[in-house]
């Protein structure tokens, strides 16, 4: 399958939510579900030996037992249900219990990105419609596992899903085609190439509108095929819980530190308040206003002048862009 059959495949999933669901209920399910089984593929490898690892140490009554389960796992996260999408749909009778649990034994990382989409009602919802057993079979056909389906394909997929889920969203609501990403690296980065091939390079990267994480993973890229030995620490703060899920879910993939990808409105809840970065890069809310962060953003470019963020002045507030 091409990226666009990936696609069309998971809408057909989504089109078999009509009726229960109007189209721009879609994304309620289809993207959580495509994040567990993306996670579902990750850990397949492993899962017999976390499992077994698991039934061990709780004979120890190890209270953490993440950092073990990790290193078998070969992840920063790991699942110790004994359930994974082709053992829940085994039992079909007991498909929404089941599920619950499969996801009650994902590690608290994993667990609460999950969490964020509000997913548990959907359970309950497309249990109620015979639609839970139909679904979790269709995503059980396709192979998310990163060998098939690289981070920067799975950030595509996500994107053009929430875009066709999205279409009468407002227009900062829109994502960055990647290859204007691609451009925008290459005009930051070009000019610092000799620094960036450096030994030992440890550098920072920051997005405070980042969506579903495409900037960070595209700066990422840049900087691994450039110098494959950096080490590379991703930021991120993104209002949308939906899009700070899938986000965080690719950090927590890549072995990047999810705790950086903060949920919030960066222009009212600075996540990240005192941290620098070496880079920043963003794709502002373009024609969206600030009027609802007004009072916040003017009382701090009043009492904090250049210690705070807008010590520069405000624009007009037709325009959050040029905060």
């Amino acid at each position: 399958m091409n990226f666009q059959d990936k696609v069309n495949f998971i809408w057909a999933i989504a089109e078999l939510l009509r009726g229960p669901y109007k189209k721009e209920q879609y994304g309620d399910v289809v993207l959580p579900m495509a994040v567990l089984r993306r996670f579902d593929c990750v850990l397949s490898p492993t899962k017999e030996a976390v499992l077994k690892k698991y039934e061990e140490l709780k004979k120890t009554g190890l209270q953490n037992m993440d950092p073990i389960l990790n290193k078998i796992s070969g992840q920063e996260f790991n699942n110790t249900s004994r359930y994974d999408f082709e053992k829940l749909l085994a039992d079909p009778d007991n498909i929404a219990s089941n599920l619950r649990n499969y996801i009650n034994g994902f590690s608290n990382n994993a667990r609460e990105i999950i969490q964020y989409f509000d997913f548990d009602q959907q359970i309950t919802k497309l249990n109620d419609n015979n639609l839970l057993y139909l679904v979790l079979s269709e995503f059980n056909k396709i192979d998310f596992h990163p060998h098939t389906v690289s981070n920067i394909e799975m950030g595509y997929i996500f994107e053009e899903l929430i875009r066709r889920f999205s279409e009468h969203g407002e227009a900062g609501d829109h994502y960055t085609p990647r290859e204007v990403i691609k451009l925008m690296v290459n005009i930051l980065l070009n000019e610092d190439n000799e620094e960036l091939t450096q030994k030992g390079l440890i550098t920072t990267v920051y997005d405070c509108c980042a969506g579903t994480g495409g900037m960070l993973s595209v700066t990422e890229n840049y900087l691994r095929q450039l110098n494959p030995d950096i080490q590379v620490e991703l930021f991120g703060q993104e209002i949308n819980p939906q899009s700070y899920a899938i986000c965080k879910s690719d950090m927590l993939i890549k072995g990047q530190a999810a705790d950086n990808i903060i949920l919030g409105d960066s222009f009212t809840q600075d996540g990240l308040r005192g941290k620098t970065f070496r880079y920043m890069l963003t794709n502002p809310p373009f024609g969206v206003d600030w009027k609802k962060q007004r009072k916040f953003i003017k009382q701090e470019a009043e009492t904090q002048g250049f210690d705070g963020r807008f010590g520069a002045g405000t624009p007009r507030v037709s325009d959050g862009s040029l905060l």
